[in-house]
């Protein structure tokens, strides 16, 4: 049977505040706008309050703060109604056990150890732990002391209490085993007893013997490489898919698995090859693996091509400079990608390095062999390897290690058979882990050290790459039509560092670098934070969000801060400096001098920006592969890093634009944002409705003195233009004489509704009113209406 794949989908975040019947209320207006299918986020039981889903606690049910099993009945019956699909976000990698007594599988381990039933399925080193699961959750006591010790010194633990049948510290809850709690001895004594102990949470760095998700202490890894791991925490999920309800599958997070191949063989056969995604990072030229039973990515991938193709090479040279004013020396990417994974390595992920040491026959000093699996780690090109596949990055990251670390060479060669063997436990932990030293120290770290040009600075980018010309544009996306060709697209998500249209305006900067740099010192001198790269990074956001309120640029400066770690942090917080940072927000955010700067510099990229915005929308919409919208970015997307992209979406609003736009409304390209709903709906519609337009991909030659500030293409029938480099496009006069060849036919921008005549269509006409147009070839025996996108 045929694998059924959406045509495009529309992100949902399901919540108790906006829950599965709210997601069936507005699948109307999602027809409407053109979505295919409805794209959610997870829906088992998760940790009470959880706003995203990825704590699941319980495989068996659907979230009852989300609506519930029949809550997902009554939008799956909505959306097939419409003729929609519905694609959900699963969890296999781990599950949340922050409040142990919601999560039956994690208290049945921490109630009866070895012997539970669920031992099996969680990943332990229990003879790390001397056959006791490490809980990270003890306060420091006031002598510093982070362990029990004799009477003067018994710290948190003797905070501990017995009620109804429990030990309790504070809030939290854990159970009791069989028979160690009848003797009258004291909470400490009862708690000795337990195949858990609770421990400084200070010590998970170092002494953690749990794999989590990340350095994420309230997620705990599960192995669904057991089968009967699989079998019952997949049950619902499959379920879903084989009553019809669920269409596809969206699968978080596969480099945390054991065997992501094997993973999802596994989900293929148990959901008779229902469609199927993987939030997958690709760096650079990595290919996914063409071996796994999978459609392809969440289209990160491509969010870096388009962001990249819309960046002017030219401004790289004196932004380059600046950094390295601002750094105080030469900026390396690589460089600063190493320290900051050998920190993370060496800091926040220590434990999962000694386990792996902990796996290596050793006849070296075990601080040694610590220190090379570090170094590897933090050398490592990619994500992971996915052995017997990534042989080759594993002798790459062994080669930069001697290289960088000479003396290590003997230890790196003793281990590199043992990391490279498929079937040896270290090497299945490095593959595992490698991702996490990836995630911490890059994506959630370097990415916020480095600020030469924060548009680059996404998740599945590559900040060191910083534009890619029209022809390796095109490259990208013959290869993407050939190799995935149902892979998703995207450009924002519920983990992208900044909204698509903040990053549109920021990647205006390459083109005023000069006067980027001139405002910047104007308000570095004004506001001082004594971390010249940070502040590049945080009024780079605050220019790119404006107008955002003080609440929210306030929470984003103290968040970027914490993750940056220079001069404030999570766990160390600089009292000072996170005031100065609220003092900062407080002067852009109000009437005064700097508020004038910021607005004057923002009405001069403004134009541009939104210019860029729209090229990004209908380059992503129609491009090869499935294209994402996520919630509410049919509009002016401004949202940075989360929770701020999660926020609540106005449907009213957008419905009330739409009807305006079907009712022949040309909006003009302004803060409503509606110009930006016109080129999502006409595009998801005409994709819908003519997916034989949307068969091949062929670049459109382009002729003429604008020609470089021209991204064309044809996808089978349907022709894209879109604007690149606005700015310059504007100082050189305009299009001029530019032409594009297309066949001699007659084509409608369904923008417009203009007509042309082919085979020279002139740029400046075509794109009189729109830096964007998306043509279709006029076909009056199969016309397509611009309306609800249904054939006329």
């Amino acid at each position: 049977m045929p694998v059924v794949a959406p045509l495009s989908t529309y992100r949902l975040q399901i919540t108790a505040g906006f829950d599965l019947d709210a997601a069936a209320g507005i699948v109307d207006y999602l027809r409407d706008l053109g979505a295919d299918w409805v794209y959610l986020s997870p829906l088992l039981k998760a940790e009470d309050g959880s706003d995203h889903g990825y704590d699941v606690v319980d495989h068996c049910l659907v979230d009852p703060a989300r609506g519930g099993a029949d809550a997902l009945g009554r939008l799956a019956t909505a959306a097939h109604r419409v003729g929609q699909g519905v694609l959900v976000d699963i969890v296999p990698n781990h599950v949340g056990v922050a409040t142990p007594r919601q999560n039956p599988w994690w208290w049945d381990l921490l109630q009866n150890g070895e012997q539970s039933r669920y031992a099996e399925a969680f990943d332990v080193d229990w003879e790390f732990g001397s056959g006791r699961i490490r809980i990270p959750v003890l306060g420091d006591d006031q002598g510093g002391d982070v362990q029990r010790g004799d009477d003067q010194g018994r710290g948190e633990l003797d905070r501990l209490e017995l009620v109804d049948g429990e030990l309790r510290y504070f809030d939290n809850r854990y159970p009791l085993a069989s028979g160690t709690a009848d003797d009258g001895a004291s909470p400490a004594d009862v708690h000795d007893r337990q195949h858990y102990e609770l421990v400084n949470w200070r010590r998970a760095d170092a002494e953690l013997n749990y794999r989590r998700f990340f350095a994420v202490n309230s997620l705990a890894g599960i192995r669904v490489d057991v089968p009967w791991v699989f079998e019952e925490s997949h049950r619902e999920i499959v379920r879903w898919v084989k009553d019809g309800l669920v269409q596809g599958l969206r699968v978080d997070h596969p480099d945390g698995l054991a065997d992501p191949a094997g993973y999802l063989e596994a989900l293929r056969r148990a959901t008779d090859g229902a469609y199927v995604l993987v939030e997958k990072i690709l760096e650079g030229p990595e290919q996914l693996p063409s071996s796994w039973a999978t459609a392809g990515t969440t289209g990160y991938d491509a969010l870096a091509d388009v962001d990249r193709v819309l960046v002017d090479p030219a401004g790289q040279p004196a932004l380059d400079a600046l950094e390295s004013r601002l750094q105080g020396d030469t900026v390396a990417w690589n460089d600063l990608v190493f320290r900051n994974k050998r920190a993370v390595a060496d800091g926040i992920l220590r434990s999962e390095v000694l386990r792996i040491a902990r796996l290596v026959p050793n006849d070296e000093e075990a601080d040694t062999t610590a220190d090379a699996v570090a170094e590897l780690l933090a050398w490592f090109p990619v994500y992971r390897s996915y052995l017997p596949l990534g042989q080759g990055d594993l002798q790459v990251a062994a080669g930069r290690s001697i290289t960088h670390r000479p003396h290590l060479e003997a230890e790196i060669d003793r281990l590199l058979p043992l990391l490279g063997d498929p079937g040896h436990p270290a090497a299945v932990r490095f593959q595992q882990t490698s991702g996490m030293v990836m995630a911490k120290g890059v994506e959630d770290r370097a990415y916020y050290r480095f600020g030469r040009l924060t548009s680059l600075n996404e998740v599945g980018a590559d900040p060191d790459e910083f534009a890619v010309t029209v022809a390796e544009f095109h490259d990208r996306q013959r290869a993407r039509q050939a190799s995935f060709p149902r892979s998703m697209t995207t450009l924002s998500t519920h983990d992208t560092k900044r909204g698509e249209d903040v990053r549109a305006r920021i990647s205006v900067l390459a083109e005023i670098p000069a006067e980027w740099e001139a405002a910047l010192d104007q308000l570095r001198e004004a506001h001082p934070l004594g971390d010249a790269p940070f502040e590049n990074l945080l009024w780079q956001a605050i220019v790119g969000s404006w107008p955002a309120s003080r609440e929210r640029l306030a929470a984003y400066a103290l968040k970027a801060a914490r993750e940056a770690g220079t001069i404030t942090t999570w766990t160390e917080q600089n009292a000072e400096f996170e005031a100065k940072l609220g003092d900062l927000v407080a002067f852009a955010t109000s009437p005064g001098s700097t508020h004038d700067l910021i607005a004057a510099l923002v009405e001069r990229m403004q134009q541009a920006g939104w210019s860029n915005s729209l090229a990004l929308k209908l380059l992503q919409l129609t491009m090869p592969g499935v294209p994402d919208v996520y919630q509410g970015s049919e509009l002016w997307e401004t949202s940075l890093v989360d929770p701020d992209n999660r926020r609540t979406v106005d449907y009213t609003l957008r419905r009330q634009l739409l009807t305006r736009i079907d009712s022949g409304w040309l909006p003009e390209v302004d803060e409503t944002g509606a110009a930006k709903l016109l080129v999502t709906a006409r595009a998801l519609r005409l994709r819908r409705d003519r997916p034989d337009q949307f068969t091949r991909y062929a670049p459109v030659p382009v002729f003429g003195s604008g020609a470089s500030h021209l991204v064309a293409f044809d996808r089978g029938g349907a022709i894209t233009l879109a604007t690149r480099l606005p700015i310059g496009l504007q100082e050189a006069g305009g299009w001029g004489d530019t032409t594009i060849a297309v066949a001699g036919r007659a084509y409608i921008d369904l923008l417009t509704q203009e007509r042309f005549e082919g085979p020279n269509l002139d740029v400046a006409q075509v794109l009189a009113h729109y830096p964007v147009a998306l043509l279709a070839a006029v076909d009056d025996r199969n016309p397509v209406s611009t309306h609800t996108g249904r054939h006329a």
